[in-house]
């Protein structure tokens, strides 16, 4: 998609000059503005510490859990404001995150979490959606044991299958690729993008490995030191030397030392 397409698309999700503070004290997010179009990937990228899980939990209603909140601004999901919501009615609403670590549950079976993440639905449809993941992840369908024995990899897919199971309208991932072999990532990176195509749903991605996640996203956003210091199309992001140079390993020659490089010189030349 262009970029003009891509900013005049109507917003599915709409984080508007959010700040986060947690414990009454430490400010994370500092006017974070960001949109995701309906039926799009987005990526947010960034180094460790900028606040991109923070992001997604502003955005998942999980900020309570660990003494934090929106002090400042909005986030509207279609026509509802959802910054004010429990994460319950978020889910219900039709956006489900799946957490940094996976965070299945070990001791049920792949079956009993995949039912799990349909927990709010009560149509009659669950086994048909079951066999509709086994599709997207052949390789659950194998696994009768307790989740807590499948690898890694595998605990991936699950999240992502649970996800799934929810019907959403959009899905957040934070951090899929985290202790995957190269060979995983690669399978699971397709595997989002194939459900993004097939399915329509639309996603938020943050993710380390900005490689993969520029490569599977329509546009992104980098976030350092809880702003948003530079945004732009999959193509613009691949292409700029200061993206190069500090997330994808590259850069022009001249760039080739950073010995004497600050990295407020680079928030500068892109703010």
């Amino acid at each position: 998609m262009t970029q003009a397409a891509l900013k005049t698309a109507e917003p599915l999700l709409a984080i508007n000059n959010i700040e986060v503070v947690y414990d009454e004290v430490i400010q994370v997010l500092r006017g974070v503005s960001i949109e995701v179009p309906e039926g799009q990937i987005v990526t947010l990228l960034g180094p460790n510490g900028a606040g991109k899980s923070t992001t997604l939990k502003a955005i998942s209603g999980l900020l309570k859990s660990e003494d934090g909140e929106v002090t400042r601004g909005d986030i509207h999901f279609g026509t509802q404001r959802i910054d004010t919501q429990s994460p319950e009615q978020i889910v219900r609403s039709g956006l489900f995150q799946v957490m940094e670590g996976r965070r299945i549950v070990e001791d049920m079976t792949v079956i009993e979490n995949l039912k799990l993440g349909a927990y709010t639905r009560s149509d009659n449809e669950i086994n048909d959606d079951i066999e509709m993941v086994f599709r997207y992840f052949p390789r659950l369908k194998e696994r009768t044991g307790l989740a807590g024995y499948l690898s890694g990899g595998e605990q991936q897919m699950l999240a992502i299958g649970r996800a799934l199971m929810a019907r959403p309208k959009m899905i957040c991932l934070d951090e899929p690729s985290m202790g995957l072999s190269p060979l995983l990532v690669k399978e699971v990176f397709a595997i989002i993008d194939k459900i993004n195509k097939e399915q329509g749903i639309t996603m938020l991605l943050v993710e380390q490995n900005a490689n993969y996640a520029l490569k599977a996203a329509d546009y992104g956003y980098i976030l350092e030191s809880g702003k948003i210091v530079l945004d732009g199309t999959r193509e613009q992001l691949l292409n700029n030397e200061d993206v190069k140079e500090f997330y994808l390993g590259g850069g022009s020659d001249e760039r080739k030392s950073f010995k004497n490089l600050k990295s407020y010189k680079r928030r500068k030349r892109w703010l």
